[in-house]
């Protein structure tokens, strides 16, 4: 099979005054015709850096590419002037960036940023590049795509607008598509979709696909070979069945055993040291009837969050899953009424936390916390960690001194495993799996019983989410803490969970003990959900069967001869075995 890319002792820096990081050391790998090469690892492993050494996308200075060959179709790509860069991306090769929002153009219809690259590189008509435009936006399964080329980015969802940067990544059909992260800021079934539309394009295009991911699952479904990367450099490669039937290198089995698995039994959990309320036969937390409804103007409402039941049980944790816009994270903030709710009632132990005055509602906060889903922007860049988790001390009294909030504050982050020392440091210092920590430390300082976790997992690496899990559970275990567990991710909440409830606009449609939900569920958008998480397993995922679009509901597109074509909602369709 042909060799189109080759890249060879590639070494990449960043350099400035005082110091020189070497982010890329020595990286070598192939990708042939029509193949799709997986690259693996956490954050700082040098993926996306190899990547965008690739296309030769890295600012200079601060970056330095040391040494090294990137030979593409024969020709040294190190060699290339900008301007004949210019001409190889986009038509030669391609790249899908992670947040699509911040690689479309705000201010331009999307139809016209698809046209560009062909009037560019393909020499088309405005007319001739508006029609191919149009049918390029069908490709990738948007339809109605006369009326959305005329649209602004804005006015697509997530999930719309990555299809969209695939439809100008493959405008000009090129001979290689590299896919950075492509589909880490999507829901399950979304991503499902997505890849979907990569395999095809792949099969009519022949185009050979670099996918950078730290996702084992989305690997297996769909790579033919991969390789690992650690600390800027690769630590093991071969095919993806290899990889995952016999790792050799300590740190490919640690990226393996760190995944929970969809198709695995769940652990026991132990029950807490702690049970607090004398009369645990009552829920902790009981929901009735809530609403949250947001006023859209012209007579409209939302309906986020569209009268939901649930009740949680002291020392339970209850996983909430369901696609972006489904509700869960609503119903957190309109549980602690960092939102409040329109209509419902929420009792903790028995008082109704939304019929409280604002004092009421500040004592209360002692008990109910959250975690939030991004570390970074939750806590304030200017103020040190002693402050961030001393601020929760200083409202509430806890603390009789300055040395006594020290004391506090250092006997937390011990609680969280990090070192007393970082008290005195700033968020921009830590890693993401650390900022995690520190949050989890500030909603600990006013020993709550209650936490909201709201998808406190989904911008950590795999390993990192792992440790979290692990830390979560420990606390949970010692201090008898009760978790509402927002997430998307269904693996990670299957092992975390008690029960799980499925939200979909707005609506809980399906609550069952954890074990339970995966191995029966009931619901069939549940089953949508389920049938759309990649299994970290090449031969599971070679057997599975394939999500449809949320636009194709024609039968002729995939072959449904053993399935049934199921609505799960408005407008989005799963196949699903026939019974």
């Amino acid at each position: 099979m042909e060799t189109i890319l080759q890249v060879t002792d590639l070494r990449v820096s960043f350099e400035s005054k005082d110091t020189i990081f070497e982010a890329v050391r020595g990286v070598s790998f192939e990708v042939k015709k029509g193949e799709t090469l997986g690259i693996v690892g956490e954050s700082g492993s040098g993926k996306s850096v190899t990547a965008r050494s690739i296309m030769r996308l890295l600012p200079s200075p601060p970056a330095n590419v040391k040494d090294g060959k990137i030979t593409f179709l024969g020709e040294d790509l190190a060699r290339k002037t900008e301007k004949e860069m210019e001409s190889i991306r986009g038509r030669d090769i391609s790249m899908i960036f992670q947040d699509p929002m911040t690689s479309l153009n705000p201010t331009i219809r999307i139809g016209k940023q698809i046209a560009e690259s062909l009037i560019k590189h393909q020499h088309l008509s405005k007319n001739d590049a508006k029609q191919r435009s149009i049918e390029i936006l069908k490709l990738v399964g948007i339809k109605d795509s006369e009326t959305r080329y005329n649209q602004f980015p804005h006015e697509f969802s997530g999930g719309m607008r990555q299809r969209v940067m695939i439809a100008i990544a493959l405008a000009c059909r090129p001979a290689l598509l590299i896919a950075d992260e492509p589909t880490t800021a999507l829901d399950v079934t979304i991503q499902a979709q997505i890849l979907n539309i990569m395999r095809d394009m792949q099969s009519n295009f022949g185009t050979s696909i670099i996918l950078i991911t730290h996702d084992l699952g989305v690997v297996a479904g769909m790579c033919d070979r991969v390789v690992v990367m650690k600390k800027g450099e690769v630590v093991e490669t071969g095919t993806t069945e290899e990889i995952f039937a016999n790792p050799k290198h300590p740190y490919t089995k640690q990226l393996l055993n760190a995944l929970p698995r969809l198709d695995e039994k769940k652990k026991p959990k132990r029950p807490p040291l702690i049970i607090t309320n004398t009369d645990i036969h009552k829920p902790l937390l009981d929901v009735r009837s809530l609403k949250l409804h947001f006023d859209m103007g012209k007579g409209n409402y939302l309906k986020a969050v569209d009268d939901i039941s649930f009740t949680i049980k002291h020392g339970e944790t209850l996983g909430l899953v369901g696609e972006s816009g489904s509700g869960k994270s609503t119903t957190g903030r309109a549980i602690l009424r960092l939102n409040e709710p329109t209509d419902g009632d929420v009792l903790y132990q028995g008082m109704a936390v939304n019929r409280l005055s604002k004092s009421e509602m500040k004592t209360m906060r002692r008990h109910m916390q959250m975690i939030f889903q991004d570390p970074y922007s939750s806590l304030n860049p200017r103020l040190k960690v002693l402050d961030l988790i001393g601020q929760a001390l200083d409202i509430h009294g806890l603390a009789t001194s300055k040395s006594d909030r020290k004391r506090r504050v250092e006997e937390l982050l011990d609680m969280v495993e990090l070192e007393p020392s970082h008290a005195m440091r700033y968020p921009h210092e830590f890693s993401g799996g650390q900022r995690q920590r520190i949050g989890i430390a500030r909603a600990l300082a006013v020993e709550p019983k209650f936490i909201v976790c709201d998808e406190p997992l989904s911008a950590l690496d795999v390993s990192i989410q792992s440790q979290v899990v692990t830390l979560l559970e420990d606390l949970q275990h010692r201090l008898g803490l009760t978790y509402l567990f927002i997430a998307h991710d269904l693996s990670m909440v299957k092992h975390i969970s008690d029960r799980v409830a499925v939200m979909n606009a707005g609506k809980i449609v399906e609550l069952a003990e954890s074990e339970e939900l995966y191995s029966n569920p009931q619901h069939a958008y549940t089953k949508s959900l389920l049938a759309a998480i990649p299994i970290p397993d090449p031969k599971v995922e070679a057997n599975k069967k394939r999500i449809l679009m949320e636009e194709d509901t024609g039968q002729d597109k995939y072959n449904l001869l053993n399935s049934e074509l199921v609505e799960v909602s408005e407008g989005h369709w799963v196949a699903l075995p026939k019974k």
